[in-house]
């Protein structure tokens, strides 16, 4: 495992948070970028007023986007930091008490003015086993998130698929996949979008079609269904008609009927 630091503002880490814990590079830091493995420890450091180390998360996929998507990007109508990595939260601290509860020093403030870079091993492991001593404040994942993908896993084993979540291939992970047989290709691919970047989803789902011609579906709030609908005009026509949208809430509902139809088959004994 490598160690890195990740610098930015407040402004810029509460944003991350909120896109779906995604951090990007300039094309100048591609060095790091390129070195960058899954697994890799982050130090999440925020610059002054804070100056200080806030949590720390392990890297989950890196991917590249042309797409512009924190709102610095977005207003400017270009990308910035095209290089990106989604991270998991090991730890936290609740953005309230950032200015308090961050771990700082002399040394940490001088290493955060060189930006984006790999971290002593020994150091990052100090700082790490002191969040660790610490009453969890992890940032979570909404909860919505992980019971809808864990309901579509459920739902599929019900209808005989071989379902998992965090399928790996090339563009990162796929939330959930069915497939008929151990050794065959996706028959059915789903992301499940609470919050974060919409359109890498929907690469995802693109790119899942393109490869293996699996039915693909984005699993959302019936409130982002007009989101969808305006990027299914536009950039990813090309999916417009491949493409389900379904509501958290329909997801909900096909689970319990699923679930009560089983449980009658099994106290009817047939």
């Amino acid at each position: 495992m490598n160690y890195w630091m990740a610098v930015g503002t407040v402004d810029n880490w509460k944003e991350a948070f909120e896109k779906g814990k995604i951090w990007g590079l300039t094309d100048k830091q591609r060095r790091h970028w390129d070195a960058l493995r899954e697994g890799d420890a982050i130090l999440f450091y925020v610059m002054r007023p804070i100056a200080g180390i806030i949590g720390y998360g392990t890297v989950k996929t890196k991917f590249h986007q042309t797409h512009p998507l924190w709102s610095e990007e977005v207003d400017k109508n270009r990308v910035i930091w095209p290089l990106r990595f989604e991270f998991n939260v090991e730890y936290c601290v609740a953005p309230d008490k950032w200015e308090i509860d961050r771990l700082t020093s002399e040394s940490l403030r001088f290493k955060a003015g060189l930006s984006f870079r790999q971290f002593e091993a020994s150091l990052a492991e100090e700082i790490i086993s002191k969040f660790k001593e610490r009453p969890s404040e992890e940032l979570e994942e909404p909860v919505s998130h992980t019971e809808i993908k864990q309901k579509l896993i459920e739902i599929g084993k019900l209808q005989n698929y071989i379902a998992e979540g965090e399928y790996p291939f090339d563009l990162g992970k796929l939330d959930v996949v069915w497939r008929r047989l151990e050794r065959s290709v996706p028959t059915r691919v789903f992301e499940v979008h609470a919050r974060g970047d919409l359109y890498h989803d929907l690469s995802k789902l693109k790119h899942a079609f393109d490869l293996w011609n699996s039915h693909i579906f984005i699993v959302a709030p019936q409130a982002d269904y007009d989101k969808v609908r305006v990027l299914l005009s536009g950039t990813f026509h090309e999916i417009r008609q491949q493409l389900r949208f379904i509501d958290f809430e329909k997801i909900k509902q096909l689970y319990e009927r699923k679930k009560s139809f089983l449980d009658l088959e099994k106290e009817l004994g047939i």
